[in-house]
């Protein structure tokens, strides 16, 4: 069993002993410290709280719903529903928070909380260190009397709403993407994405879709996470129906890959390059994306004349810079796509909606319009260290074994080097050095990882 409590949250596998699993106890625990921080913000007393598929989502949601209540907290409950559909639906009844019960790419065992403010985007570092504390004291004041209790509602029209801002935006062209007569397979992993990206696809004027592990009922078809060697079935099928696209997110909907027409992959790394180039084509300005995201990124801003800036890790660090450098487009290289015109928070169906209309507008396949991006290869490498060890001091290891190169401090340690780059950060929940590079070639990324690797080991 594993529970992990950090500053964004908690997660882990269902069952177990308090403490070691995420159990009834640990969810009302923390529940509750996130009401207690809701309330002391005086913000407002409702909560919007909703689930993806997975099977515990049922039961969680029971507990948590209730435990808000019996702090005195008013429940939104979305129900079924995607991480960015809650994050737009916070803001338009101008909730104090929300909760979505999702643990995003892990598997069907685990499940956890994605905390958010009255913005609807994810509590920042200061505001999740302080709730993390406040669940690791204990000291929780006492829970509403009979009078106090909050109020229970259900909605059934948020994705409904977040599709109509969808559409509305000028740059979504539903037009285009209508004459293209395309045929497009979805993977719907079986949660919640079998249900909106077919949506939006309708409302998009797309006729011929074909969906792929189409029952929300949770127990996924395969490892959730949208990598290559999960998706073999979605890469066959779209040879075989002769598609001209395929698409799959993972069970929260905020990660976003595409499958290319030959069934080979467009890249996670490029669905925000391809979403930014037709943005930074049309509404010029900064775009922004995490220190281990692709450099493609970056060479496509210089493209574009635009500004190019990295933030640390993490979705709140990337909104973060975002907000302040006034960026018109930003994400993760994870497939994860944010829009500011929509929402601070990543979101695969604003992101579907845009990589087709450049698609459409740009008249050309899915293969063709990749070829026209520089293509990058990442490898990836850990390195266990001793907890009681200050993993600055590796760092500098490497620091010193590229003295000549650039260098960040930011977020553990990046270089970068003329033709790639490396970039080595602790863990946040195992005492491991995680190492990411990447080169023209994937020989070369993985000599880089390895060399980095040797260096921190020795």
């Amino acid at each position: 069993m594993t529970l992990i409590a950090s500053i964004s949250g908690i997660r882990g596998t269902i069952g177990g002993q308090p403490g070691e699993g995420l159990t009834p106890v640990d969810l009302v625990k923390f529940c509750t410290a996130y009401a207690e921080y809701i309330l002391s913000n005086n913000r407002g007393r409702c909560i919007v709280v909703g689930r993806d598929a997975r099977v515990s989502g049922e039961m969680v949601s029971r507990l948590v719903t209730g435990t808000l209540m019996a702090c005195g907290l008013d429940v939104l409950d979305l129900g079924l529903t995607t991480t960015p559909t809650l994050e737009t639906k916070v803001p338009r009844v101008h909730a104090a928070g929300g909760i979505v019960l999702t643990a995003s790419h892990n598997p069907g065992e685990w499940n956890a909380l994605k905390l958010l403010d009255h913005q609807g985007c994810f509590m920042g570092s200061e505001e999740g260190t302080a709730l993390l504390k406040r669940v690791q004291s204990g000291d929780m004041k006492a829970y509403a009397s009979v009078d106090e209790l909050g109020q229970y509602k259900t909605d059934d029209q948020a994705l409904e709403e977040h599709l109509d801002e969808i559409m509305a935006l000028p740059a979504v062209q539903p037009e285009a993407i209508a004459r293209m007569g395309w045929r497009i397979m979805v993977d719907g992993i079986n949660s919640t994405g079998a249900l909106a990206v077919p949506a939006l696809l309708r409302r998009l004027g797309v006729q011929q879709i074909d969906v792929l592990n189409a029952e929300p009922h949770g127990r996924f078809a395969h490892n959730p996470e949208p990598l290559r060697e999960h998706l073999e079935e979605l890469c066959s099928g779209v040879v075989r129906q002769s598609a001209d696209l395929g698409i799959v997110v993972d069970p929260d909907v905020d990660r976003l890959a595409f499958v290319c027409e030959d069934g080979s992959l467009f890249g996670e790394e490029y669905t925000l390059v391809a979403v930014a180039d037709y943005i930074l084509g049309i509404h010029p300005g900064p775009a922004v994306s995490n220190l281990s995201s692709s450099r493609a990124l970056r060479d496509l801003c210089q493209r574009h004349g635009q500004e190019y800036y990295a933030s640390a890790v993490g979705e709140v660090n990337v909104v973060r810079t975002m907000r302040q450098v006034k960026a018109v487009i930003g994400g993760e290289g994870n497939g994860g796509v944010i829009v500011p015109d929509l929402h601070y928070g990543r979101d695969a169906l604003v992101g579907i909606a845009l990589f087709l209309s450049h698609l459409a507008l740009r008249g050309c396949s899915a293969k063709s319009l990749r070829d026209t991006y520089p293509t990058y290869e990442m490898a990836k490498e850990k390195v266990s260290f001793d907890p009681n060890q200050r993993p600055e001091a590796l760092l500098q290891r490497l620091s010193d074994a590229f003295a000549d190169a650039q260098q960040n401090w930011e977020d553990g340690l990046k270089i970068d080097l003329e033709n790639a780059w490396l970039h080595v950060r602790k863990s946040n929940t195992e005492p491991i050095l995680r190492i990411y590079t990447e080169a023209t070639s994937l020989e070369e990324a993985q000599a880089l990882a390895e060399k980095a690797r040797q260096i921190l080991l020795h």
